[in-house]
C-alpha cells in the first residue's frame, strides 16, 4: 500500500527539522519522527482518499506505533518510529495525537472561533515541540511555552498556506466567527488577493499569534539544553520575523516566507540571544 504524497517538503514547514543547532545524538530520531508526521499528513491532505479511508489509514498508523498491531508494509513510517521510540524511551502519545489532528483534517473543514482553532493546533502542532522536549530530558514545566511556540508556528503555516488550503482541499483555518463578522466569506480565499475583510481577519489572526510568541518567549530560559535552549530561541525569531512579513505582504498573491537571508539573521540572534542568557539549572 502507497500513501500518496502532498507535494509538501522539510523546507515548507515551520518547524524545525533536523536543526545543525541540535545534538547529532537526536537527529535521526527527529528525521523519523518527521518522516511519520509528513506521511499521515499526507494521508489527510490526499485527494485520492475518501474521508473514511484516511481514517482508517490513520488509525492504522496508531495501532502500529502503540504496538496494538504488527507492522505492514505499508506502514514503515510507524514502524521506524515505533522503534525510535522504543530507543529513546519516549512516549507515543507525540505520535498518537497528530494523528488525532490529521483525522479531524480529513473531516473537518471549518473551525468557528481562534479557540476552536487552538483546539486542533494543541493535536497537530503543540506534540512536535513536546516531543523536542521530551527527547532532549527536558522538564514538562516547559511544555506551556512550547506549545505557544509552535501553535504560533502552525498559525503562520496556515496563514501562509490559506490559499492553497482553500482551493485544493476546501479547507479554511481563518476563525468563522472572525470571518462573519468582518463581512467576508470564504469564496474570497480563491482571489488573487486579500479583501478588506479577509485581511482584517488574518491581522486578527496575527494579533492573536503574537501574543503566542510572547508566552514562547522565557522557552528558552526554561531549557537545561543549551542546543535546544538555541533552538528555541531562533524558531521564536522566526515565528516573530514571519507575522510581521504576513502584515506587510499579502498570501493570496504570493507564498509569503523568509528569505536564506532572513533565516540566516534570525539563526544568529536567536543563538546569540540563548548563548547569552543562563540556562535552567
Amino acid at each position: 500500500m502507497t500513501h500518496p504524497s502532498s507535494g509538501k517538503e522539510a523546507s515548507d514547514e515551520n518547524f524545525p527539522v533536523g536543526s545543525l543547532l541540535l545534538s547529532r545524538r537526536v537527529r535521526p530520531h527527529i528525521a523519523t519522527y518527521y518522516r511519520f508526521a509528513r506521511t499521515i499528513d499526507d494521508v489527510a491532505d490526499s485527494p485520492a482518499l475518501s474521508a473514511e479511508d484516511k481514517i482508517a489509514r490513520l488509525n492504522q498508523f496508531a495501532q502500529i506505533v502503540c504496538g496494538a498491531a504488527e507492522p505492514e508494509p505499508g506502514y514503515k513510517t510507524a514502524t521506524a518510529i515505533r522503534a525510535s521510540l522504543n530507543v529513546t524511551g519516549i512516549s507515543p502519545r507525540h505520535c498518537m495525537d497528530l494523528t488525532v489532528a490529521f483525522k479531524m483534517d480529513a473531516v473537518k473543514l471549518r473551525y468557528e472561533s481562534w479557540d476552536d482553532l487552538m483546539g486542533y493546533c494543541m493535536y497537530s502542532a503543540a506534540p512536535v515541540g513536546r516531543y523536542l522536549m521530551e527527547l532532549h530530558g527536558e522538564s514538562s514545566e516547559a511544555w506551556p511555552a512550547s506549545d505557544a511556540l509552535c501553535n504560533a508556528l502552525q498559525v503562520l503555516n496556515h496563514l501562509q498556506d490559506c490559499r492553497q488550503d482553500y482551493t485544493l482541499l476546501n479547507r479554511v483555518y481563518l476563525p468563522q466567527d472572525w470571518l462573519c463578522a468582518a463581512g467576508g466569506t470564504v469564496d474570497e480565499l480563491s482571489a488573487s488577493h486579500l479583501s478588506p475583510a479577509l485581511r482584517h481577519v488574518v491581522n486578527q489572526c496575527l494579533d492573536a499569534t503574537d501574543e503566542l510568541i510572547k508566552q514562547a518567549r522565557v522557552l528558552s530560559h526554561l531549557i537545561r539544553s543549551r542546543r535546544l535552549a538555541m533552538e528555541a530561541s531562533v524558531m521564536v525569531h522566526i515565528a516573530k520575523r514571519l507575522s510581521v512579513k504576513l502584515r506587510r505582504n499579502d498570501p493570496l498573491a504570493r507564498r509569503v516566507r523568509l528569505s536564506k537571508g532572513q533565516y540566516a539573521a534570525c539563526g544568529l540572534t536567536g543563538s546569540l540571544h540563548a548563548l547569552l542568557a543562563p540556562l535552567k539549572a
